[in-house]
C-alpha cells in the first residue's frame, strides 16, 4: 500500500470517501456517507449520544463491518481486500472491552506476532516490559495469568499488544469507559507516549464520553448525530 509521492498527500493517513453502512435486514442507515480524513499528528476526540453511530464509524474505518458504500485509503489509496490484515496492523481499533485468550500476560501479548499477516513484526520483550512499566507495571506481570486480570488490568494488556505492532492509526472505541481513574490515566499514557515517540507519522481517533477528557487527550473533537459525522 504504497501511498502517492507528494507530501501533502502523505500527511493524510487514513480517509473515508462517502463510507456508509446500512443494516441488510432492515435497511435502517447505520452510517451516512461520511468523507473523513486523519492527518499524521492529529489528535480527535469523538464524542456524541449513545446510538449515534460511533462506533459503527470506527469499526468501519478499521474494515472489521464491511463497507455499505464508499471506501477507505490508506495513505491516499483504497485498502482492497488482500491487504486487510496487513492495514490492521498499521490501524489498530482498541474495543471497549479487551478480549484475552487464555495464558499469561506474555501469551496474550506475544499473540499478534504468531500471526503470518504479522511475520515482519518480531516480538520484543524488553519494548513490552517498558510499556507496563510505563503503566505502572513491574516485569512479573507478564507472568501474571488473563484470567486473574482486574477489567483494567485486562484493557492494559489489549493496549500494549496493540503499541507493540507499533501502529499509526489508533481507533481508540470508549476504551477506558469502565475503568477505575488509576486504569484510565495509565491507557492515556500509554498511548500519547505512543504518539509522542513519533508524533509525525502517527495520530489517533478516541471515542469518549467525558468531556474533560477529550479535553486532555485531543486537539480537536467531532460529534455524532443520528449516524452521521459532523465536523
Amino acid at each position: 500500500m504504497k501511498g502517492p509521492q507528494n507530501s501533502h498527500a502523505e500527511a493524510v493517513l487514513l480517509e473515508a470517501r462517502q463510507l456508509g453502512r446500512v443494516d441488510l435486514q432492515t435497511q435502517a442507515t447505520l452510517l451516512s456517507p461520511t468523507d473523513f480524513s486523519l492527518r499524521a499528528g492529529e489528535r480527535l476526540a469523538l464524542i456524541g449520544a449513545s446510538g449515534s453511530g460511533k462506533s459503527v464509524l470506527l469499526r468501519t474505518l478499521a474494515l472489521l463491518d464491511a463497507p455499505s458504500s464508499g471506501e477507505v485509503l490508506w495513505r491516499g489509496e483504497a485498502v482492497a481486500a488482500p491487504l486487510i490484515p496487513h492495514f490492521r496492523s498499521r490501524v489498530c481499533y482498541l474495543a471497549q472491552r479487551a478480549a484475552l485468550v487464555e495464558g499469561s500476560v506474555m501469551v496474550n501479548v506475544q499473540l499478534p506476532f504468531t500471526l503470518k499477516h504479522n511475520r515482519q513484526y518480531r516480538f520484543d520483550a524488553d519494548t513490552a516490559t517498558r510499556l507496563l512499566t510505563l503503566a505502572g507495571k513491574p516485569r512479573s506481570f507478564l507472568d501474571k495469568a488473563g484470567t486473574d486480570l482486574s477489567g483494567g488490568e485486562a484493557q492494559l494488556v489489549a493496549l500494549v499488544r496493540a503499541l507493540l505492532l507499533a501502529p499509526q492509526v489508533m481507533l481508540l472505541d470508549e476504551p477506558t469507559s469502565a475503568l477505575d481513574p488509576q486504569s484510565v490515566a495509565a491507557v492515556e499514557t500509554l498511548v500519547m507516549n505512543w504518539l509522542d515517540e513519533s508524533p509525525n507519522d502517527r495520530a489517533f481517533l478516541w471515542i469518549t464520553h467525558d468531556h474533560a477528557q477529550a479535553q486532555r487527550t485531543s486537539t480537536r473533537t467531532l460529534t455524532m448525530h443520528q449516524g452521521a459525522l459532523q465536523q
